[in-house]
């Protein structure tokens, strides 16, 4: 009985005191780099998905209350300009062309607007420092600290990834996130 618990509140001490290796937990600025790293994560998942879903499934809505595929990637890239506009401090360079889910149709359109989206956040992101957390932006007219938009741009993403994957699952795709390393 005595070594078990001695075993097991040395794997426990172990267990908690060893380096974390979560993206972001080591390097000088863990909040940003871990937001980093989430953003990079659905990116990959966002734009892959929009590319390997066929352009006659751009129409596919899975009811009739809810956006087709397509202007899930509009509605995407349309809130993912706007955010980051924000967190850049400049203008949103595709506002002229209103609102994406319903301008833009074809797979192509889409798939370009949502890469430029997320291309136009890169910035953002890859320059944030744990110290620029804290700094005022513009959010959707107000000002919010730099966390904010940040972080409700990834649950955004997410949110909608899966929605995405239940498009792909409903078409018997596999999506990105499913497959493999």
């Amino acid at each position: 009985m005595l070594k078990r618990l001695v075993l097991g509140g040395l794997c426990a001490g172990l267990a908690f005191g060893a380096p974390n290796s979560v993206a972001g937990q080591n390097g000088a600025d863990p909040v940003s780099e871990s937001i980093r790293a989430q953003y990079e994560l659905v990116k990959t998942n966002v734009v892959a998905s929009a590319q390997q879903m066929p352009e006659d499934l751009y129409g596919f809505q899975a009811t009739e209350e809810v956006r087709t595929f397509g202007e899930l990637i509009g509605h995407l890239a349309f809130a993912q300009f706007n955010i980051c506009a924000g967190l850049r401090g400049e203008a949103n360079p595709r506002a002229d062309e209103g609102n994406l889910e319903q301008t833009l149709h074809s797979k192509a359109d889409l798939v370009r607007a949502i890469e430029e989206a997320f291309a136009f956040c890169d910035p953002a992101y890859a320059e944030a420092t744990d110290a620029s957390m804290g700094d005022q932006v513009q959010f959707f007219g107000n000002q919010a600290v730099r966390h904010y938009p940040m972080t409700f741009a990834l649950v955004h993403a997410y949110e909608h990834y899966g929605n995405i994957v239940t498009y792909m699952r409903l078409n018997d795709m596999v999506p990105p996130s499913s497959q493999g390393s």
